[in-house]
């Protein structure tokens, strides 16, 4: 048996390592720290939202923009879609059947009235002319071998040398030649109607459209016949061996124009009263994003009754469209000017914020600091919105930096809004 080995010559036994749980220790120490000490900040009532501190504990100014309120007039529009129609629409179709011979207008190019657009072959209609003009002749002639008839007869009568019943006769003869001679006139005047038919004129001026009917085509009063009429894919006529009609071309009056919407009941009782009274509305037409104003007019008229479906009114505006900014058809958005209303308190519209106990505002003080404000809004117009109660001319709202502010917070203006948000001229609204 072995004798035992010293203490000395013993493995030394390796002390447990303890720095990874005192790390982990250290940690949640400062974690609970933090915590306790951005919990405890909020608590303090000069930690408020909008009133941040610096490293020595002393409070900073939140940096905002702001406005003053404002006086102002405030014009109120209604606003609805409208439909451009133009002020006059003409199908041009021939009066006279015939041989389309030449189409003589540029398609889509501005016509005058009166201006020739198209001429049908005029020989058979000038043969009808000769021949009424003959036979108009003949019958002249005959009138007046009926008169000179009656002159003699006459004194012969006087002369008891003929009885009255030819005498009678006689004059019966006259008129009736004259009676026939006012006819061969009219069917004269008929044949030149005609035959100035086959020129095809503008009745209106305006814009012509696409050509509907090429030439070589045999048209009558109805439109074009037969296999050569034309194909319009823009208008969706179609006219060709089933004798479907098809006007020569659509001329479409543009300046001026108009333009047709619809109003609620509710909002038109002022227009009416203005156009009772002989005065027009203003009234703007906009593109469909409501980014660029079109053309400016008037208010024309309203129709004499309530849509019962729809329980609106419709109206019809009057543009000028010098610029042909407005075409047939086109959907634009319609402004009418309601009425104007002076000395309204505004304020950019950035300024208003809607709580629980409806809208409010930020009004900075003498000190520096804000006061929640309620207001009571009325028209908003141009990024402005009308303040109906709660404010005074010139006090300073804030307009910019609201989601950080409490009552009392301080602020510091570092630039004052000069005006309303954005570029583009927004509706009012009531």
């Amino acid at each position: 048996m072995s004798a035992p080995l010293p203490e000395s010559s013993l493995p030394a036994r390796k002390s447990p390592r303890r720095w990874p749980w005192l790390l982990a220790l250290i940690l949640l120490i400062a974690l609970g720290a933090a915590i306790w000490w951005h919990t405890g900040r909020q608590a303090r009532p000069g930690a408020a939202g909008g009133m941040r501190r610096g490293p020595f504990g002393e409070q900073q100014a939140t940096a905002v923009t702001a406005a003053a309120v404002r006086v102002q007039t405030v014009p109120v529009w209604l606003t609805a879609l409208g439909t451009v129609t133009p002020h006059t629409l003409a199908s041009v179709m021939p009066r006279v059947a015939g041989l389309l011979q030449s189409v003589d207008f540029h398609q889509g190019q501005a016509v005058r009235a009166g201006q020739v657009l198209a001429t049908i072959d005029p020989r058979p209609f000038r043969i009808a002319v000769e021949q009424a003009q003959a036979t108009r002749e003949q019958t002249a002639a005959q009138l007046a071998g009926a008169r000179s008839d009656l002159q003699r007869y006459e004194t012969l009568l006087g002369q008891d040398a003929i009885s009255a019943q030819q005498v009678a006769d006689q004059r019966a003869t006259v008129a009736q030649l004259k009676a026939q001679l006012d006819a061969n006139t009219a069917a004269l005047d008929n044949a030149r109607l005609q035959l100035s038919w086959t020129r095809i004129t503008a009745p209106v001026s305006g814009i012509a459209g696409l050509r509907q009917v090429d030439p070589g085509n045999m048209v009558n009063t109805s439109g074009a016949l037969g296999q050569g009429a034309s194909t319009s894919s823009s208008s969706g006529s179609t006219t060709g061996s089933g004798g479907a009609a098809a006007p020569i071309v659509t001329i479409a009056q543009v300046q001026p124009i108009e333009v047709s919407f619809a109003l609620p009941q509710a909002e038109v009782g002022e227009l009416l009263r203005q156009l009772a009274a002989g005065r027009h509305a203003q009234v703007q037409a906009w593109n469909a994003s409501d980014s660029t104003l079109l053309a400016r007019g008037e208010l024309l008229a309203a129709d004499n009754q309530i849509s019962t479906s729809t329980g609106t009114l419709a109206l019809r505006a009057r543009f000028a469209n010098s610029g042909l900014s407005l075409l047939p058809n086109q959907f634009v958005n319609v402004r009418v000017l309601e009425r104007s209303i002076p000395d309204a308190l505004v304020v950019p519209s950035t300024a208003v914020a809607v709580g629980a106990n409806g809208s409010y505002v930020y009004v900075i003080g003498a000190k520096g600091s804000v006061a929640v404000r309620q207001v009571r809004t009325g028209t908003v117009w141009n990024g402005r919105t009308q303040v109906l109660s709660g404010l005074k001319p010139g006090e300073r709202v804030v307009t910019a930096g609201l989601d950080h502010l409490r009552e009392g917070a301080r602020v510091r203006v570092v630039q004052a809004a000069s005006g309303p948000a954005g570029g583009n001229a927004a509706p009012a609204s009531r």
